[in-house]
């Protein structure tokens, strides 16, 4: 663990290079990893020092609480915390998401139809602000409006370089069911009783999540918490986790193991790289199997063009990339899915039911009602000569008729009216005003749409 001596000089280091910054210059960190799809804005000028902001600072034991600072990655706050018996509230799928990330761009996992969203969990996080103050934001204190608004900000309220937050206690194993239901009415009567009552045909759920491979083919995956001790499979080597859920109906796991059990073929779409082919896992490096290799060939590939080229030679017209998030209330799941099969076509999907605690400005759902997070990560083939986006303009438009929202970590094309009231722009700007009144940080609406 890092302590707090070496927090506290890490966060000098981090005023002082903001200091440095000439008057008026934009600000961003000095990152060079991100798990975002969509466009980043190219900047040539110094980004601020965040060299030592990415580990966990304490933990106690006692009251199940952490102080982590917010370029620590999940990755690194479960390694910790597990062999104490412990694990954070919500713990997203990858692992090289951060904390400071998941909290000012929202995460979910299996966890979250219980427990929320990761920021829900915090409480409270030292920020530092547009205008070069590092503060301390709670729930009920001073900084209340930042503390409230900091959720789904990507970075337009400042940054966090310390969150306190709640764990909750683990045993070492989990017990998995794959539940076929017959369609997506079935699937939405199940999560309603799942989220409820947080049992299914009298067993506990601790962790539910699901994949729809086909309109016919869908599954709920219930996890359940133990500390039988009993044999685990591993889905590091040769076998592929998504593939698992098609044929068996149960299953068990560390709890280590189910933590990460998406990242090593990043859901399925390591199947784009040839991961999924024997031969080729074979000779693939385990050490290489993870999500964060897989986003750089993406980033390569911009880079490259290796995919446009094998386009060009399989005559394929044009190519879209979807990839989104999105939430709508869970009455509504296969409406949007019967919408989505017909208009965009892509499978499987991963579905992730949530509730939030109470509501949140910049992120405005319904305390006490269940959404279900959809996923969908590819490309889709377009006619040749159609608008960029044109595909995902669509999606945008079919989620907010009904009633839901979409993440803003992937492209976004929304009209500055329609964003504003979709994400608390009223609020942003109040938030802003106070605490970057020389703007010198980029507004949600350029970081998520217009990368200006």
């Amino acid at each position: 663990m890092k302590g707090w001596q070496a927090h506290a000089q890490a966060v000098e280091r981090l005023l002082a290079s903001y200091g440095r910054l000439a008057p008026g210059d934009r600000i961003r960190l000095a990152k060079k990893t991100s798990n975002l799809f969509r466009p980043r804005q190219s900047n040539d000028s110094a980004g601020l020092d965040v060299s030592g902001l990415d580990g966990v600072i304490a933990i106690d034991v006692d009251t199940w609480t952490a102080d982590v600072q917010g370029m620590c990655t999940y990755e690194q706050l479960v390694a910790e915390t597990l062999p104490l018996g412990l694990m954070p509230m919500v713990v997203p799928q990858l692992r090289t998401i951060t904390l400071g990330g998941a909290v000012t761009g929202l995460g979910i996992e299996s966890t979250s139809f219980r427990n929320g969203l990761p920021h829900e969990s915090v409480l409270e996080m030292d920020v530092l602000t547009g205008a070069g103050h590092v503060v301390t934001a709670s729930s009920d204190g001073a900084h209340a409006d930042l503390f409230e608004a900091f959720p789904n900000s990507y970075g337009s309220l400042g940054y966090a370089t310390r969150l306190k937050i709640s764990l909750e206690r683990v045993p070492a194993y989990v017990t998995l069911r794959h539940v076929q239901v017959a369609d997506s009415a079935a699937a939405v009567k199940a999560i309603e009783v799942i989220a409820e009552t947080g049992e299914w045909h009298g067993e506990r759920v601790d962790g539910l999540d699901g994949t729809a491979f086909s309109p016919d083919e869908i599954y709920l995956t219930l996890a359940s918490f133990t500390d039988v001790e009993q044999p685990v499979s591993d889905y590091t080597g040769m076998d592929v986790y998504y593939r698992s859920i098609q044929r068996r109906e149960t299953d068990a796991l560390t709890i280590h193991d189910y933590i990460w059990r998406w990242d090593t073929d990043w859901f399925w779409c390591s199947g784009a790289f040839g991961a999924q082919i024997p031969w080729v896992r074979r000779v693939w490096p385990a050490k290489w199997r993870r999500s964060d290799v897989y986003h750089r060939l993406v980033g390569l590939d911009e880079k490259v063009g290796i995919v446009k080229v094998l386009d060009r030679l399989k005559r394929v017209p044009g190519r879209e990339r979807v990839i989104q998030d999105i939430e709508v209330p869970l009455d509504r799941l296969p409406e949007f899915l019967q919408w989505f099969d017909a208009e965009v076509g892509m499978r499987p999907v991963w579905l992730c039911p949530l509730r939030t605690t109470r509501p949140w400005p910049v992120y405005p759902l319904a305390p006490g009602h269940t959404y279900v997070n959809v996923g969908f990560w590819g490309t889709v083939e377009v006619p040749a000569g159609t608008p960029a986006g044109t595909v995902n303009r669509r999606i945008e438009a079919a989620v907010h008729e009904l009633g839901g929202h979409k993440s803003l970590y992937s492209e976004a094309f929304y009209d500055q009216e329609t964003f504003d009231q979709m994400y608390g722009g009223e609020v942003l700007a109040a938030v802003r005003g106070r605490y970057d009144p020389e703007a010198r940080l980029s507004t949600l609406y350029e970081k998520a749409v217009t990368n200006s």
